[in-house]
């Protein structure tokens, strides 16, 4: 089934967007990659040493003939500090696309969306492609479209918590009422089952890292995650059966012999 991501009008074969961080080693965020079947990661930009490209990085574990880098604002808290990070990252040919945060409480790592609305709308501008990571306050995605994103990424749950999806119903009115751009859920998946649910809610894509990265197998989750996110989308798009109060017999009784 040719069932394609599209963002900004470029088109990525996989619904599934993975992470770099928190890994054991990068070898193993290498082969959990591959395992994933992702076709886009990100990287935050602090962690990438830009000034001396002769010492190892992750960016020499990452093929970007194959996967396409997505730069993250991560550790911002200020629009102006992640407005200086985007633009840090495309001076050092990172990319023009960026998933922007600006966090706004240490312990939750809640966004501060106002700053965050301000900064899309600044770096749209400044041509961009902005995909912010957000709430599921379905006012603030009709803002953040409004300032021209990309993408709205909501939370399930907490990031890193591993809580799975935690505000079904938040969901689903975002689903319902944002249709300009893609609705990609981003963090608080914990295992391939909150992967599959939050697909079959009708979100267009999940981005994780630590479910996988902190997985006791994290090759063994990806292909997990891989597949929960496939057969989630497609029992979103064949439609599921109506729940019902009783039972409703499997074989039809008409017709049966007597």
């Amino acid at each position: 089934m040719n069932d394609e991501l599209v963002i900004a009008g470029r088109a990525f074969a996989s619904r599934l967007i993975v992470g770099t961080g928190k890994y054991r080693s990068l070898a193993e965020m290498a082969r959990a990659h591959a395992a994933s079947g992702a076709a886009m990661v990100t990287v935050a930009v602090r962690r990438v040493n830009l000034s001396d490209r002769t010492k190892e990085s992750l960016l020499d574990y990452i093929d970007r003939e194959k996967i396409f880098l997505l730069p993250n604002t991560a550790g911002c808290y200020t629009a102006d500090e992640a407005i200086r990070t985007a633009r840090l990252g495309r001076e050092a040919g990172l990319s023009e696309w960026v998933k922007l945060e600006v966090i706004g409480d240490q312990q939750t790592l809640y966004p501060e969306t106002e700053e965050l609305v301000k900064a899309t709308r600044v770096l749209v501008k400044e041509g961009f492609i902005v995909l912010p990571y957000t709430s599921d306050d379905l006012i603030v995605a009709r803002k953040l479209i409004d300032a021209g994103a990309s993408a709205v990424m909501p939370l399930a749950a907490p990031i890193g918590s591993g809580l799975g999806v935690q505000n079904q119903a938040a969901l689903r009115i975002l689903r319902e009422r944002v249709t300009e751009v893609p609705l990609i859920v981003d963090a608080g998946v914990g295992t391939a089952s909150d992967a599959a649910i939050a697909m079959e809610l009708g979100v267009d894509g999940i981005l994780m890292n630590t479910a996988i990265a902190e997985a006791q197998d994290a090759v063994l989750m990806a292909e997990a995650m891989r597949d929960a996110v496939s057969a989630g989308r497609k029992a979103y798009l064949a439609g599921r059966m109506s729940k019902k109060l009783y039972a409703s017999a499997s074989s039809p009784l008409s017709g049966v012999v007597r």
